[in-house]
């Protein structure tokens, strides 16, 4: 019986989750991956789900489910695989029991990160197994067959998405009752020579991974997954996930292999494909994953000059490799669709407890070593109020580091709640027992929120909408050992800025908890409303200072040379802070 649904790849995970009868999923929220495990929470009745701490530990999870027999997905964007490749990696040697797969979505053109990764090459490295779905359909297929892979070859199976696949949909026919033939969960024997790796045990396992690569190779050869379509035989083209929809596009008329199953690549199918056409042209996202593997095989392949392993690939990038191949297409004039638009640059909303701090720290002219989250857009004029963003956790290694070099006057690392969870933990532990100085500042407003409002240990509730304990930062430093926590209104800018100064400037190492609740969260931007009298309004300057967006230039000073300021009544949320700052009582809170 058919069922059709439209859905995108991350919606389509979840479907096939639960269809090949996944019972236990973990993940971290990271665009562009977020939606995969909201969506199986939808399925919570058949799937145990969570949201674990970070992805390191959401991959310990599947991997404690799998051992125990059941089949288990985690998903991570591309840098949360970095995190994660600890346990992975020698998983890969011990050999999954129950299914586990792994959705790895590449953010290819850094839409939402920090840096650009092809994470292929990682899979490779731990020598898992690899599909490349091209869209919604195949990933619905295909994570079913990762499930089914990793069983037959006791390996970990990945699923690469990219930004592309996660967030398009497409029509998905996902098939009968999801309830009919599930399997049967694996049994669960104690065995130590297995399941704990000591070298004497590491020793014979790695000869039984290289015995699945080579079983793996075998089957890439056979799989449905990768096929030839047969075109014009001038050129053949071997391509990967979401490409084989631009080349299909572009190159029409070609003949295609097409890799579904792409990690061990198909050798033998590969050199058949070759040998059939009388040019090759490997055409992939981000690095030459594919290309350096067939030109090791000893195939010439076509080169080119348009550089094609960066940033996200696309039809027009596409058309002109076809105009410098072929010369055989002239190129269309492209206007941007955003052309002659106002720039609209990322801001904190308004109200947004973040911009308090930065605000305060850019006055006390303190070196701030920021982390990944909306904070960020603390870097950015008119706070101006960060210096550095690496990774996850990062900001509390980066200062202390910056500290041990040598570097003097006010010090910080700035951190949210959400990222303090996940690696920031053993970052202030560790300024404490190395004897560090350095201020570590909690943005705590109690969600995961560059993500989309992900709960976390600190909002009392779990994925699945359940009560869960909170977790106290400020308790959590002095059960460490912090002698100097202090817990601050993030709202509340003279205490703010007292505590700030003080925690600064002292000797120890310190954490401050600075609260206020995201406000889109928590429902707060309709709160209230403020507004400027313009007749008291000197236009001094000091509330367009906070960087809200709610903040607008209203009329001009006689001379022209200054702007008085005039509040959007509809985008402001009725925090206070501009009124906090204005000395001349010309800010006042109407509703």
């Amino acid at each position: 019986m058919s069922r059709k649904v439209l859905l995108s790849a991350n919606e389509a995970v979840a479907w096939a989750a639960c269809k090949a009868g996944c019972a236990v999923a973990s993940a971290y929220p990271g665009t562009p991956s977020t939606e995969i495990l909201e969506n199986v929470a939808k399925f919570k009745d058949s799937i145990s789900c969570e949201w674990g701490v970070n992805e390191k530990v959401s991959m310990e999870v599947a991997i404690g489910a799998s051992i125990a027999g059941a089949r288990a997905l985690t998903a991570m964007k591309h840098v949360g695989l970095n995190v994660a490749m600890d346990p992975l990696m020698t998983y890969t040697y011990v050999g999954a029991n129950g299914g586990l797969v792994v959705i790895v979505a590449d953010d290819p053109g850094m839409h939402s990160s920090q840096n650009e990764q092809d994470s292929r090459n990682l899979v490779k490295f731990a020598r898992a197994a690899l599909f490349e779905p091209a869209d919604s359909q195949e990933t619905f297929d295909m994570v079913q067959a990762a499930f089914e892979v990793s069983e037959q070859f006791q390996v970990p199976a990945f699923v690469r998405l990219s930004t592309r696949t996660s967030h398009s949909s497409t029509v998905v026919d996902v098939g009968d009752d999801f309830g009919a033939g599930r399997p049967e969960r694996k049994a669960y024997v104690k065995d130590i020579r297995r399941y704990i790796p000591v070298p004497m045990f590491a020793r014979p396992q790695r000869l039984k991974a290289q015995e699945r690569t080579a079983a793996m190779r075998a089957f890439a050869c056979e799989t449905p997954f990768n096929r030839v379509e047969r075109g014009d035989n001038r050129l053949g083209i071997i391509t990967s996930g979401v490409t084989y929809q631009y080349v299909k596009e572009v190159f029409p008329e070609f003949s295609v292999l097409k890799l579904g199953f792409t990690n061990p690549l198909p050798v033998e199918q590969v050199k058949a494909f070759a040998a059939s056409v009388e040019r090759v042209l490997v055409i992939e996202e981000l690095d030459p994953f594919v290309e350096e593997q067939v030109r090791a095989l000893g195939i010439k392949v076509v080169e080119h000059a348009t550089e094609l392993n960066m940033l996200e690939m696309n039809p027009m990038r596409l058309t002109a490799l076809r105009k410098e191949l072929l010369g055989d297409v002239e190129l269309p004039a492209v206007t941007r669709a955003d052309a002659g638009l106002p720039t609209r640059p990322p801001v904190l909303c308004s109200g947004c407890s973040h911009r308090a701090v930065f605000y305060t720290l850019a006055k006390l002219g303190a070196t701030v070593t920021g982390d990944i989250g909306c904070y960020t857009l603390g870097a950015f004029p008119p706070l101006s109020a960060m210096d550095t963003t690496i990774c996850m956790g990062a900001c509390i290694g980066n200062a202390f580091g910056m500290e041990k070099a040598g570097k003097t006057g006010r010090l910080c690392a700035v951190i949210g709640d959400s990222t303090f969870f996940h690696s920031g933990m053993t970052g202030i532990l560790n300024v404490l027992y190395n004897g560090g100085t350095i201020t570590t500042i909690v943005l705590d407003n109690r969600i995961t929120g560059m993500t989309g409002h992900q709960e976390n240990p600190g909002s009392g509730r779990t994925l699945c909408g359940d009560v869960a304990p909170v977790t106290d930062i400020a308790e959590l430093a002095k059960a460490m050992g912090f002698k100097r926590v202090a817990r601050v209104d993030a709202y509340d800018l003279a205490a703010l800025e007292r505590v700030l100064k003080e925690e600064l400037d002292a000797p120890e190492p310190s954490v401050v908890i600075a609260g206020g609740p995201c406000r889109i969260a928590a429902k707060l931007m309709n709160a209230g409303t403020c507004e400027v009298d313009p007749v008291t309004c000197k236009a001094c300057g000091a509330c367009f200072k906070l960087g809200c967006p709610a903040i607008e230039r209203g009329e001009p000073t006689p001379d022209g040379k200054r702007f008085k300021s005039r509040i959007d009544p509809v985008q402001c949320s009725g925090c206070t802070m501009c009124r906090q700052t204005c000395k001349f009582g010309a800010i006042t809170k109407i509703r």
